[in-house]
């Protein structure tokens, strides 16, 4: 296993995923909260029925899902998915490459 660092402009590509979905989770956390705590007077639920509040919250995690299954290391093309939570792991499983650019002063 070689372990290498990405480029500079793999490494923008990493961070810009890092960026949408850090900035998509803070959407989708206040947006669920907002719908929960106003759900009723919304009216998008009643006691019995979670018709319209169920598929308005699958809408609203069903892009988290798909932002974590698209990143792939940028080195190697293998799939990341669940290993990265809100930021790509530091080091790719599958290549070794270490998933942060190589500073220009190292």
């Amino acid at each position: 296993m070689v372990t290498g660092y990405l480029t500079p402009e793999q490494d923008t590509k990493l961070r810009r995923w890092e960026r949408w979905n850090r900035n998509y989770f803070i959407f989708a956390f206040v947006a669920l909260v907002i719908v929960l705590v106003f759900s009723s007077q919304l009216g998008l639920s009643s006691g019995d029925d979670w018709g319209p509040l169920g598929l308005l919250i699958a809408a609203l995690i069903a892009p988290i899902i798909v932002l974590q299954l698209r990143l792939a290391c940028p080195a190697c093309g293998q799939k990341i998915g669940w290993q990265a939570k809100l930021m790509a792991p530091d080091q790719c499983k599958s290549c070794g490459t270490f998933l942060r650019a190589k500073s220009p002063s190292s």
